[in-house]
């Protein structure tokens, strides 16, 4: 039975929204070969970098010795924007957003100019006005630290025990349970959805886990 009072979805966007995740991913694994000789395959790439904000990123890697530097980033926007054209939505993930019983918005590691531009390319501008769109260069820590999500659900006006975040990635996943929200993990795409990946998401004690959105769907109006 749908509850009467509505409750917040917070959406990732890369991996639930659009399967996306491994495009830009796959930006900075052939820029970190060509400009600093760094040849990593995929999986170590998504280990070290997966689900977080370019300046969580950036950081991690200067733990590893690895420096990035502004022309880096400037080449990375470009090919980003580039692989904007390979975009689709994630099949059923449309119905959700229509959903009236939900108030929903976006919390996303991505800069906030990209993921308009990510909402535009997809037509899904419709379902988020700009206040109900947030980006970790509003908070001082990424994910996997709470404080993006804990600041949408502050910005949306809902406590953190009234919230159900729609994530994929381990940095997103951990950051929800940090939150103390509700976590759906959404393993639909295929970077995620393999036993090791779906093996990592139950060991941090997530209950909700999903391979398509009509099962997400159906969790949500039976909440």
């Amino acid at each position: 039975m749908i509850i009467n009072k509505p409750k917040l979805i917070i959406w990732d966007f890369d991996g639930v929204i659009s399967d996306t995740e491994y495009l830009w991913l796959e930006n900075w694994q052939i820029l970190l070969k060509k400009r600093l000789n760094v040849d990593w395959d995929f999986e170590t790439v998504n280990r070290h970098l997966g689900g977080m904000s370019p300046k969580t990123k950036i950081e991690n890697l200067a733990k590893l010795g690895i420096i990035i530097d502004n022309d880096f980033i400037d080449e990375l926007k470009i090919l980003d924007w580039q692989a904007m054209e390979k975009m689709l939505p994630v099949d059923g993930v449309e119905e959700i957003f229509e959903i009236e019983n939900f108030a929903q918005c976006i919390a996303t590691g991505g800069n906030r100019d990209k993921t308009e531009k990510k909402l535009d390319v997809l037509g899904f501008n419709v379902y988020f006005r700009p206040e109900c769109i947030f980006t970790a260069q509003q908070v001082e820590h990424g994910k996997p630290e709470p404080d993006l999500f804990l600041f949408a659900a502050k910005q949306m006006g809902y406590k953190p025990k009234d919230c159900i975040v729609i994530e994929d990635s381990l940095a997103g996943l951990t950051a929800s349970q940090k939150a103390g929200m509700i976590t759906f993990a959404y393993l639909g795409c295929p970077m995620n959805n393999h036993p090791e990946y779906i093996e990592k998401v139950k060991k941090l004690g997530i209950k909700h886990i999903f391979f398509n959105m009509r099962d997400v769907k159906k969790a949500l109006e039976n909440l």
